[in-house]
């Protein structure tokens, strides 16, 4: 009889407990500032356009939308925008972001175009007190705590209107002890759809339920919109804090996006 209490004890706490491994912060009053509005995946690009280019980010703006964006932390303690850390597909060039610098930027032209590698200063500087901008931060090899000083430094300088987000758990729990003031959020995806990720099986399991949100208390999660119904998680996140969704590919679906709650950031064609 002890055994079955206990077990019956588990099993009545386990909701309990997965609402709390899942939870997010609620009532960041920052949030409202970011929605209303449609977010380009990498700025507006395309026709000549590079993602992550100033040429695309000036066509985000002219369109009305914020925009999505990649940063990464060089060797010389500046910021880069790019997605990928490898050089290759995005400027047909051997190397690794990170190990550049500030000046090294402008040698490396974007998909063949006269557009370079922009900085994250030039960038917030087009945006600020214009719209607003969902910040990726990207970490390679190099100092995750690093990384995330280095933006909030710099966006301390400007006023505009901004969250910070990552895949790695790590950022978005820096933030909440270093810079709690500010909008975080979680990418996520289902990764077991991601064959070539080398995430252990555990860690993929734990990503795609969000179960680390106990750790970081995200004020938002961010879901691939193919992935975003596979888990139960969402659903319920969906309806105590805020969702964001990428990459829409389509007016239908940016439709369906939002009447389920979701702010889009999409890609490939213009809402």
């Amino acid at each position: 009889m002890p055994y079955i209490l206990t077990l019956l004890a588990i099993l009545a706490a386990t909701p309990l407990l997965w609402r709390f491994a899942i939870g997010g912060r609620k009532g960041q009053p920052l949030l409202s500032k970011l929605r209303g509005w449609d977010y380009a995946h990498r700025g507006l690009h395309g026709e000549g356009r590079p993602e992550n280019s100033m040429a695309a980010f000036r066509a985000a703006l002219e369109g009305g939308y914020g925009i999505e964006l990649d940063v990464h932390l060089l060797k010389d303690g500046s910021l880069a925008v790019i997605h990928d850390s490898k050089l290759l597909r995005t400027t047909g060039e051997e190397g690794i972001v990170e190990d550049l610098t500030q000046a090294d930027l402008p040698h490396y032209r974007l998909e063949g175009t006269d557009q370079t590698i922009p900085t994250f200063r030039e960038v917030v500087e087009l945006f600020a007190g214009k719209a607003p901008m969902i910040v990726e931060l990207k970490v390679h090899d190099n100092d995750c705590a690093a990384l995330c000083q280095a933006t909030c430094d710099l966006l301390d300088g400007y006023d505009t209107v901004y969250c910070l987000e990552s895949f790695d758990p790590r950022c978005i729990r820096w933030l909440k002890k270093h810079r709690p003031d500010l909008i975080r959020g979680q990418l996520t995806e289902n990764y077991f759809k991601s064959p070539a990720s080398p995430l252990p099986k555990i860690l993929k399991w734990i990503l795609k339920h969000s179960l680390s949100n106990f750790l970081t208390r995200p004020d938002f999660v961010a879901y691939r919109y193919r992935d975003r119904l596979d888990t139960p998680s969402n659903r319920f996140l969906l309806k105590t804090i805020t969702g964001v969704t990428w990459t829409v590919q389509t007016r239908e679906e940016m439709d369906t996006a939002k009447k389920e709650g979701w702010i889009c950031i999409f890609e490939n064609f213009e809402p």
